[in-house]
């Protein structure tokens, strides 16, 4: 009987000091993650060896990685937002006050050429930022879940004639004409017709802006090729050039969100498709590859 008790004490006696153990272990824990609420860098330890006490702390500094892990993409993410706005309110700025200036040199010139010549400008100007904006409007709602496509079969030619004929006074300006090579003048695609009018818009207008040269557009099976040759001062990184607010030279900033290129690329994967680039030499070449239309 006496040895039965003295088992039982010694049981008793092992079980409270694990006890207290346990209880130290877990206050140790709790003022390690105050420290660490408080902005410490601190690597979570205890000085026990209980396995689940031992297995809890591991988990906590899994925990704690990554969260640091989120805290630093958190902060860089942030960073690079306000360096974005920044950047687009420059961007939106500066064919604003061009187009004021252009009208108030209009406003004082007594020749008419020049008057209408001013005049020109500005509405350049205007038409370069009524284009930034309207990217802005989509790409808000691009990042939208409700943005869902309104697919239908489109014949691609006749629609990539309207828009190139809208750009024509670009052409004109630059001296350049465009060249297009269809395999089939009757290809077609399923798509939304506003979202592959942007896509369009937005490839040539991009050429026209950053390219040197004419703008070539052919199209072989599923595919339409958009090439045009590109400045050695504004080489694009073909792995960043679909990246939001890309810009390959940030010096040139004139008619550019940085969004257009971001836009083709979501607007043709929502509508199924793939979107593409690489630069051989000098020359740009973007892909746009559809489903083939049964």
């Amino acid at each position: 009987m006496v040895v039965v008790m003295v088992v039982l004490i010694g049981f008793c006696f092992i079980v409270a000091m694990q006890y207290i153990r346990s209880i130290l272990a877990i206050r140790s824990l709790r003022r390690q993650l105050e420290e660490i609420e408080r902005g410490s860098h601190m690597e979570i330890g205890v000085g026990c060896r209980q396995r689940d006490v031992l297995e809890l702390c591991r988990q906590l500094n899994r925990l704690r990685q990554y969260w640091f892990q989120n805290q630093r993409q958190y902060e860089k993410a942030e960073k690079q937002l306000k360096q974005n706005i920044t950047s687009l309110a420059h961007d939106i700025r500066t064919p604003l006050t061009g187009a004021a200036g252009y009208v108030q040199l209009a406003q004082e010139c007594e020749d008419s050429s020049r008057r209408e010549h001013y005049l020109n400008t500005a509405d350049n100007r205007l038409m370069e930022l009524g284009d930034m904006l309207e990217e802005l409007f989509l790409y808000t709602k691009l990042t939208s879940a409700e943005f869902e496509p309104n697919m239908c079969q489109l014949q691609v030619l006749p629609l990539l004639s309207e828009c190139l004929v809208g750009l024509y006074r670009q052409f004109e300006e630059k001296g350049v004409s465009p060249e297009v090579d269809f395999e089939s003048e009757g290809f077609q695609v399923r798509a939304d017709e506003e979202c592959l009018r942007r896509i369009f818009h937005n490839l040539i207008q991009n050429g026209l802006v950053h390219g040197r040269g004419g703008i070539v557009i052919r199209q072989r099976g599923c595919s339409l090729f958009f090439e045009n040759l590109v400045s050695e001062t504004s080489l694009p990184d073909p792995k960043q050039i679909f990246d939001r607010f890309y810009k390959a030279d940030l010096a040139r900033r004139k008619g550019s969100s940085g969004l257009g290129l971001f836009i083709v690329k979501e607007l043709t994967e929502r509508m199924g498709g793939q979107a593409a680039a690489w630069l051989k030499g000098q020359m740009l070449t973007i892909q746009l590859e559809f489903p083939e239309v049964g």
